[in-house]
């Protein structure tokens, strides 16, 4: 922070309180916590959080089904090549 090279103190104070002063004339404007109109905001917002997570976990459940199942697909497909195979060993044996 750069003071002017002739400020005192008591400029640098005054300064502070002005600024403490401009910040509370900001806050002033905000509406309290327990104001209905805030709390109303909030509610929404807090829904539409709760509705997004929902949509996330519906759609991470979806994904491991599909998951799941083209898993067992693929485990399908193996076992069958393996009885193929196994079948293949078999009849070269067998003639």
């Amino acid at each position: 922070m750069t003071n002017a090279p002739n400020s005192g103190f008591g400029d640098r104070l005054r300064s502070a309180a002005q600024a403490r002063k401009a910040v509370v004339s900001r806050c002033a404007g905000m509406p309290a916590a327990d104001d209905p109109s805030h709390l109303a905001r909030r509610a929404g917002v807090n829904a539409g959080r709760e509705a997004r997570a929902a949509e996330a976990a519906a759609l991470a459940a979806e994904q491991a089904r599909a998951a799941e199942a083209a898993a067992a697909t693929q485990a399908a497909e193996r076992k069958a090549a393996r009885d193929a195979r196994y079948a293949a060993r078999k009849a070269r044996k067998a003639g």
